[in-house]
């Protein structure tokens, strides 16, 4: 039997038989995956394997969960489909979001990763490396996603299997694990730009970026989001180097020496990390914003600091051959910095970086700043509900198949919850 559930407030709203709840679920299953797959036997296959996820169950690995579909399910024919089968997961996502992106007032798109405990050393990725999900070094892998996150909602836009370096260059363990020889090594930042610019191109509503300071941090990724048209709002360290919006940027005198004259601007002070910035201008430039925050929606209040700066690694990236043109002031780009520093605490708890236009309001960008908290509601549900981390294949394609699938489902349960009788 489908798994639904009732809340309080519908406890006079007559609730749909699981029967209809079933019979939405295949259409929403054929919908998705149909583009994806065109062979009608792993369709049938496919839906199976999202109503075995969605069914009440406490583990959502492939024996268990054709155990629970009884007769209806071969292990065999599943198990070729997921971890063999060449369909592309990438479409069941894209599906996936298209579907339900429109319907959950999509807000900001929030990119982290997250750990998948394993035992042994044969499952794609797998090391002994740091997992936020542990909050330790442990034996894991490590999946790239990205969210789109909702005011009634959340759907996921992309995955990606973090593979270090060493297994990049293991070509026995990669042959094992059916790793594509296209698959080169890349950081974490990387995926997940990858992921962000191949949303862009779905149907589904653009959105500013969010990520902790693992993604903030990283100058490529804020340089490439910024030149694919991204907006972003991105946690950063406080020993991050930037400009102030006074600082001049002026080409060198010439010289009466041989030589040709530099082209390269230079900046008529130096730059500073971003906390002593914020120490330095005081308390006196906070602002009290109100916004709404935290799963309860309540409108709560913090001092924030909103400063318009320049990244110092654009100018030090700067190639000296005059990409600048003859102007004679050219500075950086400017981009918010945003402070917060509660009342009673000595200094900022939070630093964030944004390229959100100058004339955004200090309540968007407070409220942005803050949303990323929605990203760890959504593992906990993919993995509690719908066992994300339960794939206990060692095939690389098997691992974004069940990652696509467990999308599904969990993007069929969003649309339930948005009905008024689910």
């Amino acid at each position: 039997m489908v798994a639904v559930s009732e809340s309080q407030s519908d406890v006079d709203v007559p609730l749909d038989p699981p029967s209809a709840v079933l019979e939405r679920l295949e259409a929403f299953g054929a919908e998705v995956l149909d583009e994806a797959i065109n062979r009608p036997v792993q369709v049938v296959n496919g839906g199976l394997y999202l109503r075995g996820l969605i069914e009440q169950g406490p583990r959502k690995s492939l024996e268990p969960l054709v155990e629970r579909l009884g007769g209806e399910a071969d292990y065999q024919s599943m198990q070729q489909f997921l971890a063999v089968s060449p369909w592309d997961p990438a479409l069941v996502v894209k599906a996936t979001a298209e579907r339900v992106a429109p319907e959950i007032d999509v807000q900001a798109w929030v990119l982290d990763d997250t750990g998948f405990p394993k035992d042994g050393k044969d499952s794609p990725g797998v090391k002994r490396q740091y997992s936020g999900t542990l909050g330790k070094i442990g034996n894991c892998q490590i999946g790239v996603s990205l969210h789109a996150v909702g005011s009634t909602g959340t759907v996921a836009l992309g995955w990606a299997l973090y593979l270090p370096e060493e297994w990049c260059e293991d070509k026995q363990r990669r042959k094992q694990a059916k790793i594509p020889a296209e698959i080169e090594f890349q950081t974490k930042p990387q995926l997940g730009v990858d992921l962000a610019v191949r949303a862009a191109g779905w149907k589904v509503q653009n959105a500013p970026v969010l990520g902790d300071q693992a993604y903030g941090d990283n100058t490529d990724l804020r340089d490439r989001l910024h030149s694919e048209g991204l907006q972003y709002v991105l946690s950063v360290s406080p020993e991050m180097n930037v400009f102030t919006s006074q600082t001049r940027f002026t080409l060198p005198e010439p010289h009466s020496g041989s030589g040709r004259r530099s082209l390269h601007p230079r900046p008529d002070c130096d730059p500073e990390q971003v906390g002593a910035l914020i120490a330095r201008l005081g308390e006196q430039q906070l602002k009290t914003v109100t916004f709404r925050d935290g799963p309860d929606g309540i409108a709560r209040k913090s001092r924030f600091m909103f400063v318009r700066v320049g990244s110092a690694h654009h100018w030090r990236a700067h190639d000296g051959r005059g990409r600048w043109g003859k102007t004679e002031e050219i500075p950086p780009r400017q981009e918010w910095l945003i402070a917060e520093w509660p009342k009673g605490k000595p200094g900022p708890t939070d630093y964030w970086i944004s390229n959100l236009p100058v004339s955004t309001k200090p309540g968007r960008l407070a409220r942005l700043a803050r949303l990323r908290w929605k990203i760890e509601l959504d593992y906990r549900q993919l993995k509690g509900e719908l066992g994300l981390d339960h794939y206990e294949g060692r095939s690389w394609l098997g691992w974004y198949h069940h990652t696509a699938l467990v999308t599904a489902a969990y993007g069929f349960l969003t649309l339930e919850r948005l009905r008024p009788n689910h």
